[in-house]
């Protein structure tokens, strides 16, 4: 199937950055390959950390890891205000737009207030690549759970809903992931979706789940669907990557 400028949204359950001595942290397999998705020799990207607050040491450290990329890097931020005039033209000259992880809930009602959850649906619609992770990646999808509330996870289901199926991250290292989604699902409160390991990464081209990925042979992405008041699970072997 030819994916040519059709919008693409790379949603990582966990693993986007990888340790590194110099830097703190450099961009692995995953979200190099959400930026090969984008074409260019040297991509515009953006980078978004509203769901950590825009704490300056996050940006710093978003600008110390992408800067090692081959790449035109930029930020928006909305506390204390925006820091860009116009994040509306800013975000569809991109080519690959990345959002970190954090509170997904306090993430959707900022960019809300801001319009930036319509101006992300044309940036996508334009054909720049979404991408995230945990809730960089539930925010794309109808919903999912969440620790935005506590420790105590608790169901999502107002996200931005490009994507119409639920999503689940952190799917083998966090236990109470599992069976709340199957849960939600089951019980109707969340349409069937997908969910990814550490180190997985879903690939939706418009709104078709086309493949999963990863760099890790023992990781797995499930698709998970209503069955009779339960849900059931069925693992996707994922593409392997290249490990760096």
């Amino acid at each position: 199937m030819s994916t040519e400028g059709q919008p693409h949204i790379v949603a990582i359950g966990g693993g986007s950055f990888l340790p590194d001595g110099r830097y703190g942290t450099t961009p692995g397999p995953l979200l190099r390959y959400a930026l090969d998705l984008t074409g260019e020799d040297r991509p515009r990207i953006c980078f978004l950390a509203t769901a950590l607050g825009d704490g300056a040491e996050y940006i710093a450290k978003g600008y110390a890891a992408l800067s090692q990329l081959d790449a035109e890097v930029s930020h928006v931020a909305l506390f204390p205000m925006p820091n860009l005039q116009d994040i509306r033209s800013h975000l569809l000259s991109q080519d690959l737009v990345y959002v970190f992880g954090g509170s997904v809930a306090n993430l959707l009602a900022l960019w809300r207030l801001h319009g930036v959850d319509e101006f992300m649906r044309e940036a996508w619609n334009e054909g720049v690549v979404l991408s995230g992770q945990s809730a960089g990646a539930l925010c794309w999808h109808v919903g999912g759970n969440t620790d935005s509330y506590g420790p105590q996870l608790r169901p999502l289901t107002d996200g931005l809903g490009f994507l119409p199926y639920s999503c689940g991250v952190h799917y083998d290292s966090d236990p109470q992931r599992r069976p709340l989604l199957q849960q939600l699902i089951g019980e109707g409160t969340l349409p069937g979706g997908y969910a990814a390991d550490e180190t997985v990464a879903l690939h939706y081209v418009g709104t078709e789940f086309v493949q999963a990925v990863s760099y890790s042979r023992d990781a797995g992405a499930y698709r998970v669907e209503p069955d009779g008041g339960t849900a059931k699970e069925s693992k996707i072997e994922p593409r392997l990557l290249a490990a760096m």
